[in-house]
Formats: C-alpha cells, sequence, structure tokens
C-alpha cells in the first residue's frame, strides 16, 4: 500500500498581494537549507519541525475556496521555507491545482533535490530569488555553494518558464552600483525574464531570531532606505 503523502506547511497567506500577479493563496512550506544573512522567517528552516500536516488534497480543497478571487491574473504561489525540498508534495498539489484551472507560481531559491522538470512543466510561474552572481558573494550570504541553483536555473531555461528574479538589497552589502552591473550582466543571459525586482532590506523579522535564541548576524544594519532601492532598480531597468 503507497504511502499517504503528507505536507509540513509554515502557514499559509490567503490573499497575498506582493508575490506574483494578482491575487494570491500563498502556502508557505516547512524546511530550508540556506542560511541567508538576512532571513526574516527562521522558524522555517528546520525540516522536521511539526507544522499543518496536510495531504495534497486537503490543502488544495482549502485553495479551490479562494478560486473566485483570483480573477484572471491571481493564483496560488507555492514559497517556504525552500518548496523544492518537498518535492513530492508540491507535484501533487501542483497537479490537483491545475485539474482546477489555477494558476501556479513557485517562489523559490531553487535549492532543492533532484529532477525538476515535472515540477516546472505544472508551474505557470517561478519567482526566484537570486542571492548573488559570484560563488564567493553566494556563499557569504547562504552558507551553501551555489550548485543547486546553477542546476535549477538551467533547468528553468532548458524548459523556457517564465521568470520573475528577485534580490534582497542590503545596506553596506549589495547596495552599489557595481552588484547592479552583476545583476544586469547575469540577466541578459537569461530567456524569458518578465520583471527583475529589487526588495529593501526589513529588521521586521529579528524578533524571530531572539525567541528561537539564534544569533542574528546582521546585528545593527539598519532598513534599507526604499528611496535608494527604488534609485538602484531604475538604474537596473536602464
Amino acid at each position: 500500500m503507497e504511502k499517504e503523502i503528507l505536507g509540513n506547511i509554515s502557514s499559509i497567506e490567503s490573499m497575498g498581494l506582493v508575490d506574483g500577479p494578482g491575487i494570491r493563496y500563498v502556502v508557505f512550506l516547512q524546511g530550508c537549507e540556506l542560511r541567508c544573512l538576512y532571513c526574516h522567517n527562521p522558524e522555517t528552516w528546520d525540516k522536521d519541525k511539526e507544522c499543518q500536516r496536510m495531504t495534497p488534497e486537503e490543502l488544495v480543497k482549502k485553495i479551490v475556496r479562494f478560486k473566485s478571487y483570483f480573477g484572471r491574473t491571481g493564483g496560488v504561489n507555492f514559497s517556504g521555507g525552500e518548496p523544492l525540498l518537498q518535492p513530492k508534495f508540491l507535484l501533487e498539489c501542483l497537479k490537483l491545482c491545475k485539474k482546477e484551472g489555477i494558476n501556479t507560481a513557485l517562489d523559490t531559491a531553487g535549492v532543492g533535490f533532484g529532477d525538476y522538470d515535472e515540477i516546472l512543466l505544472l508551474t505557470d510561474l517561478v519567482i526566484l530569488d537570486l542571492k548573488a552572481v559570484s560563488e564567493e558573494d553566494y556563499k557569504k550570504i547562504t552558507g551553501q555553494p551555489m550548485i543547486r541553483f546553477k542546476k535549477f536555473l538551467a533547468d528553468c531555461q532548458r524548459l523556457n518558464k517564465k521568470l520573475w528574479i528577485r534580490q534582497v538589497i542590503v545596506p553596506g552589502i549589495n547596495d552599489n552600483e557595481e552588484n547592479i552591473k552583476k545583476i544586469k550582466d547575469f540577466v541578459s543571459q537569461l530567456r524569458n525574464v518578465e520583471k527583475v525586482e529589487l526588495l529593501p532590506y526589513k529588521t521586521i523579522g529579528v524578533h524571530k531570531y531572539e525567541d528561537l535564541k539564534i544569533k542574528y548576524r546582521l546585528e545593527g544594519v539598519p532598513d534599507m532606505e526604499e528611496e535608494r532601492c527604488k534609485e538602484l532598480e531604475k538604474l537596473l531597468q536602464d
């Protein structure tokens, strides 16, 4: 008898307005192997932490209730944590969403395991978190090598998946014109990129580190000024 597939879900946002086109039902899956300097969701790191357990059918039943709000552009986002770390659950959810005619987006750092083809073929939009462009900078920010990110991106390119590229901009780390040039050069080599967004770093999640008794490594770094972030984004677009 085949074992029942269960997803471990950190949280759900039923009416997301900032992560992808239209109104999105955002599912944050538990578990992430990156340890980004600026992560504001450290509670999602531990893949074994018991959160909300659901079958794909149970989750999609909840999503369908909001279908009338999605309109022509909205849909569901699978985010995290890192959604690719629960590939079987993710795949089954995507299959069920497509049966219901629901637009699907994958909000990911591209750091999972194995073959992504089935997942990507059922994904309408990939919102890809670009931690850094160079191997050295990537490892400084995430604590991991870039190999899995590169594999995922190569699969997106091979399958010609629609991409939104995002990068968090942190004062004193990557808030400079040199980084913007690196992003421009990087994106110019990619196909099917619809949008590039720069997200200003926020200290909103610092209290979570205190609660979890984890040292916050960007202590003293202020919020990124939104106007400066907009200036850099304009430079990127130019």
